[in-house]
């Protein structure tokens, strides 16, 4: 089975136990990332990371970037499939025979995301089925999510380049913008996070929210006028490249919401 590899930083015992329980309950074999915390780079060091993409980033953000790469970097040396895991992620019921059948049978993609959050995505239109109820779907443009996703060491390859000519990012845009991956989805999705429970009906409410990428600090403005231009310059070109994806894709793909079996989420709430 591909094993998970969580992110979680060290000071959020409450998520980690809440992961331990899920996963033992799933029996999916866990390894803990240590994530990147705010205090871990100096402020010139933020300086140089947080203006590389298309706004000033929050040091949350940085973080959350940096522990994404970390995490990929971890799938290169081991030269394995993991599942990323952000430790306010919810899990089907039926992840471990997802994660067998990836792991025996599909090792020469890059990239299968787990995870939808209310927005619509660009999917094939064809389907491979994978388990009873699960397929896979070709995922030609996403707009967020990052908790939940199976890299494959041919995609951490992919990403790691990719980080080192563009620099940090939000993880999620990161992931939805490069269009080098052979990315998959899987279809209905098997994860989501705890925030977005009530868009499924799903009456879970738990005392913690994600601190992976946090949204609670003012937004940093531009240093300056001529960088305030660059990001909106970058912002205008990654819009003419989305819009150019999708025009590429619009006979073969359909652009859909992705669904959850509420059943298979339901009996995880009892984890205790």
């Amino acid at each position: 089975m591909i094993p998970v590899l969580l992110i979680n930083l060290d000071r959020s015992k409450d998520r980690l136990n809440f992961q331990k329980n899920q996963l033992e309950k799933l029996q999916i074999p866990m390894h803990r990332l240590a994530a990147v915390e705010c205090s871990d780079f100096t402020v010139s060091e933020y300086e140089m990371l947080a203006n590389k993409w298309q706004r000033k980033l929050r040091r949350a953000e940085v973080g959350c970037f940096l522990s994404h790469k970390n995490a990929w970097q971890h799938v290169l040396n081991t030269n394995k499939p993991w599942l990323i895991l952000e430790d306010d992620a919810l899990l089907s019921k039926q992840v471990p025979d997802i994660l067998k059948v990836l792991g025996h049978e599909y090792s020469e993609k890059d990239y299968v995301n787990l995870e939808t959050r209310y927005r619509r995505k660009w999917l094939g239109k064809k389907s491979i089925d994978l388990i009873p109820d699960y397929q896979l779907r070709r995922l030609y443009q996403d707009r967020n999510g990052s908790a939940a996703y199976v890299l494959f060491p041919s995609g951490a390859r992919k990403l790691l380049d990719r980080a080192e000519k563009f620099g940090p990012a939000l993880a999620d845009a990161f992931l939805s913008q490069s269009y080098e991956l052979d990315a998959w989805q899987i279809y209905p999705a098997a994860a989501i996070q705890m925030d977005q429970c009530e868009n499924y009906n799903l009456d879970l409410m738990l005392p913690f929210t994600s601190t992976i990428a946090s949204i609670n600090d003012t937004r940093p403005m531009a240093n300056n006028r001529i960088q305030y231009w660059i990001f909106k310059i970058r912002r205008i070109v990654a819009q003419i490249r989305m819009g150019w994806r999708q025009i590429s894709v619009y006979k073969k793909g359909k652009h859909s919401y992705v669904p959850i079996l509420k059943s298979d989420f339901e009996n995880q709430f009892n984890l205790e």
